[in-house]
């Protein structure tokens, strides 16, 4: 599914037009990217966490020319999956 299809799920879902689910879409990716940045999470019970974890610096290959390099230490994006997520997904048909 892409973002279009996504926001046209969420316009018959929630009964409102494709433009309104739209902005509601991009609220949320907005929302949950500046609540990371600041180095806070989101917990949504039933669905996930949305939080930041630290990557420690490595030593790396460059794959087509086998040298090591530093990879420095990050910052980066991370999404748990809550019980209901893992279990709406588990579910046969």
């Amino acid at each position: 599914m892409n973002k279009s299809e996504l926001i046209d799920a969420i316009a018959d879902k929630a009964d409102v037009s494709k433009a309104s689910a739209g902005k509601m879409l991009d609220a949320l990716v907005d929302t949950v990217g500046a609540t990371l940045k600041k180095g806070d999470k989101i917990t949504l019970v039933g669905f996930g966490t949305f939080e930041t974890r630290k990557r420690a610096a490595r030593t790396g290959r460059n794959p087509r020319t086998g040298a090591t390099l530093k990879i420095a230490a990050a910052t980066v994006p991370a999404f748990r999956a809550g019980a209901g997520l893992k279990e709406a997904v588990a579910k046969k048909k």
